[in-house]
């Protein structure tokens, strides 16, 4: 029962929203709570909600065949409470969440920060394919935590090119929580080896140091299948985008950096444009193993080897760990 734009800021994986605000009426209540009285402002909330009594009825109706059912709105107060007396009127069976949504907040978030997660770690320098590595693994019935597409980013400043839009962190900590709920954790977990930031959304830290401190296998592939890999990735289709990208890197590329980047884009080369790319994100990628608080760090070579190989011998390599 929270207003359009609470429940777009986040919320409870799969939740209806049937809002007894609208944004613009929940700040007139709350003007009124905050400058007159309490009575005074659950007076106007009365003129609001009174017309749309049936029509939330009727909601609830094509919203569900369920006769039990739960509501919640920010803290289980004044309207997940009306809502569900109306409700309990009409017939239904109606649990509050106690506590509302503010509640479920504070718990996913100590639960994603002490959860006992039996993660592995697959890191390697950009171009390496670790998101497909990562998916050949759940082909081969490993499990895995796949934050990028969680995120709706591939990380990089060019991690948005053909992408949808990024969830809310609010949303994505959600999401990622009700999808760890559908895993196993008695065994083991492939996760890709992240930064905290994954374009506009960022991991809660409690999560992120698990992620930090458990081992790490490291793929390590030759420069020119790694161009390769960049180069599926991003088509010239994407030129547009892919000069949008390099915009974000401008400052730490250098200035004779990005206009040679661009000058190459110009020029329909891409494996030129990758190659500088390339340059800096190894930088930075060696920065970030370098502080990666991890003792466990394995690394491994491969070349000339599609994805399903590569996943089948990290499997095996995982496995007398």
């Amino acid at each position: 029962m929270r207003t359009p734009a609470e429940y777009a800021k986040g919320h409870i994986p799969n939740a209806i929203n049937l809002p007894l605000f609208s944004d613009e009426e929940r700040v007139v209540v709350g003007t009124i709570y905050k400058q007159q009285n309490p009575q005074e402002a659950l007076l106007k909330g009365l003129e609001f909600v009174g017309p749309k009594m049936r029509p939330l009825i009727e909601q609830v109706q094509r919203a569900t065949d369920q006769t039990s059912i739960a509501v919640h709105c920010w803290r289980g107060g004044k309207r997940s409470g009306s809502t569900g007396w109306l409700l309990g009127m009409a017939g239904y069976q109606v649990h509050t969440l106690q506590g509302g949504y503010k509640a479920y907040r504070t718990f996913i978030l100590e639960q994603l920060a002490t959860l006992p997660l039996k993660l592995v770690v697959l890191g390697g320098k950009t171009g390496c394919g670790k998101t497909k590595i990562l998916h050949a693994l759940a082909d081969q019935g490993e499990q895995i935590i796949d934050l990028e597409g969680l995120a709706n980013h591939m990380g990089s400043a060019f991690g948005f090119i053909g992408q949808a839009e990024q969830p809310t962190t609010e949303q994505f900590e959600n999401n990622l929580y009700q999808y760890i709920q559908s895993l196993d954790l008695t065994k083991r977990i492939w996760i890709e080896n992240e930064s905290k930031g994954i374009g506009k959304v960022f991991l809660p830290t409690g999560f992120w140091k698990i992620l930090k401190a458990a081992p790490l296998i490291n793929i390590e592939l030759p420069l020119s299948e790694r161009i390769t890999n960049i180069i599926e990735d991003y088509t010239s289709e994407n030129i547009a985008a892919l000069k949008s990208g390099f915009d974000k890197i401008q400052k730490r590329l250098g200035g004779q950096r990005y206009q040679q980047a661009i000058s190459l884009l110009d020029q329909n080369d891409i494996k030129g444009a990758a190659e500088i790319a390339l340059a800096y994100y190894d930088k930075s990628y060696q920065f970030m193993l370098d502080k990666n608080e991890t003792a466990i760090i394995h690394r491994l070579q491969f070349e000339g080897k599609n994805t399903m190989d590569i996943a089948a011998e990290i499997i095996s390599f995982a496995a007398v760990l």
